[in-house]
């Protein structure tokens, strides 16, 4: 899942962790960083950026098994941006923006919306292993996601699953003999990894999205390494894995009804139950036969996660470039000629060309290789069909059959089991479409040391310095910056 956008207690200071086990395979402390500039040329747009901003980059090399100390490496690709103010430099602050499969070395630049927090800290981006400029995996894909739905029947599934395995051996064209270790459990000793190259002996952390899982088992792994973490827009560590979305469809049809009514109030309907129902009227001719949009065919396959993906992001800006969409689908419906947005164009050409962000291709082997599913087919169908008539839009795309249904190789680590009492402020909108609240209170629950930060009344993925909620960005700025750990639970409006 992706990123769009970006009582004070000695509690962290005195490092009160209590059964937070060490990895036992941490290994040797790699060679001091070689910082040098970011870019590699006059085309690399991403070094340019970073060395316009005063970024250093550089590499750490780790085993592709952590298990086999004399066994093959690849590199880690970094970026650091120092901290602005030295006498107050705290330690480092390392990021990452979820996916997974999202490269991390961009989002130093994430300091100049945070300038407390880039005074007091190092802030480093590692991009994850096998992704970005980390030994990046291959997979050939027509496509920038294998998100899908079933659609209305067998046949219509049986497409879909045809269509997720041939995105399966599109993946096994490059090296094969990676992808059992594309875990996160190896990403966070990546990120261990780089603690002890850049000499620090705590970290701190901001992680979002998929980010939060990986935050979570750096805390279960490596706990005593750690300072002060900030998970938002949490996934339920119980739940991630291919089947992530799988519980998703009320939280998704939630937010599709919140926009309906902001709609209805910025004149694109007449009430909300009208904008609704035109949803109902396209996704009904789309399963009749595809809408023509542009030079693009958009089936009852792909529509559901074209309206999943505008509902990220609950801001009036958003919302009315969605509102745009929903009026173009419309139009598509009733068969009329139309052009889409330069914004649809885009999101289009990603998914049926796959010109778009490589972050699901990168991100399905890590999906894949962290949690073992189900290879029946039969299996999706049937949990499809017993929820079809309570989620009938979102569930036949939530609860959908994925490339790991026939991945070529099998997890070599069971699945980390999130429980310790670690210091760490969870931020949650609660009507996150994509990372549904109950999910984000579960991480609460097992992080027993944690605080939840809640935004209420949001329906968006992402919250600090993307909600523009002074309440959320203060709280985060003061723990951050300062110690200031909620004495309990706060809710934000």
């Amino acid at each position: 899942m992706r990123m769009t956008r970006v009582a004070a207690t000695a509690l962290l200071a005195i490092g009160l962790l209590i059964h937070l086990p060490a990895d036992a395979i941490a290994g040797a402390t790699p060679p001091a960083i070689a910082w040098h500039t970011c870019a590699t040329g006059p085309a690399d747009d991403l070094g340019t950026a970073l060395d316009e901003a005063g970024a250093q980059c550089g590499e750490v090399i780790v085993p592709v098994d952590y298990g086999r100390r004399g066994g093959r490496t690849i590199t880690l690709a970094l970026s650091r941006i120092r901290a602005t103010d030295p006498a107050r430099r705290r330690g480092t602050l390392m990021i990452n923006p979820g996916g997974p499969g999202t490269p991390a070395m961009v989002q130093v630049l994430l300091g100049q919306y945070m300038p407390a927090v880039a005074a007091t800290y190092d802030l480093v981006g590692m991009d994850p292993r096998f992704v970005g400029r980390s030994s990046p995996l291959r997979c050939d894909w027509p496509t920038d996601t294998f998100v899908r739905s079933a659609g209305p029947d067998r046949r219509t599934f049986a497409e879909s699953a045809a269509f997720v395995k041939q995105l399966a051996v599109g993946c096994t064209n490059g090296d094969r003999d990676l992808l059992p270790f594309a875990t996160t459990r190896n990403t966070a000793r990546d990120l261990d990894a780089v603690r002890r190259a850049l000499g620090e002996g705590r970290i701190s952390y901001l992680g979002f999205s998929y980010g939060t899982y990986l935050g979570a088992v750096y805390l279960q792994m490596f706990g005593s390494h750690a300072d002060r973490f900030v998970l938002d827009s949490a996934v339920d560590p119980a739940v991630y894995g291919p089947g992530l979305f799988e519980r998703n469809a009320p939280a998704i049809t939630a937010a599709l009804r919140n926009w309906a009514g902001w709609a209805a109030a910025h004149g694109f309907g007449s009430s909300a139950s009208q904008v609704l129902t035109t949803v109902d009227r396209i996704n009904r001719a789309a399963i009749r036969r595809p809408l023509r949009v542009g030079q693009y065919s958009v089936d009852d396959h792909a529509l559901p996660y074209l309206l999943f993906a505008g509902l990220y992001d609950d801001s009036d800006a958003a919302y009315t470039t969605f509102a745009t969409t929903v009026q173009t689908l419309d139009a598509a419906a009733h068969g009329k000629p139309v052009t889409p947005s330069p914004q649809l164009e885009q999101f289009l050409a990603g998914l049926f060309t796959g010109s778009g962000a490589a972050t699901d291709r990168a991100g399905t082997p890590i999906l894949c290789a962290d949690r073992a599913v189900s290879r029946n087919p039969a299996t999706y169908l049937r949990d499809i069909e017993a929820h079809r008539a309570d989620e009938p839009l979102f569930g036949p795309m939530t609860r959908n059959i994925t490339p790991c249904a026939f991945w070529p190789t099998e997890p070599v680590e069971p699945v980390t089991t999130v429980h310790n009492n670690a210091p760490a402020l969870i931020v949650s909108a609660d009507g996150d479409p994509a990372a549904p609240y109950p999910g984000q209170l579960a991480l609460h629950r097992a992080l027993t040391g944690s605080r939840q930060l809640t935004l209420h009344g949001a329906f968006r993925h992402g919250v600090y310095l993307l909600a523009g909620n002074a309440c959320v960005d203060i709280a985060v700025d003061a723990y951050l910056v300062g110690g200031a750990f909620p004495g309990q639970d706060r809710t934000c409006g």
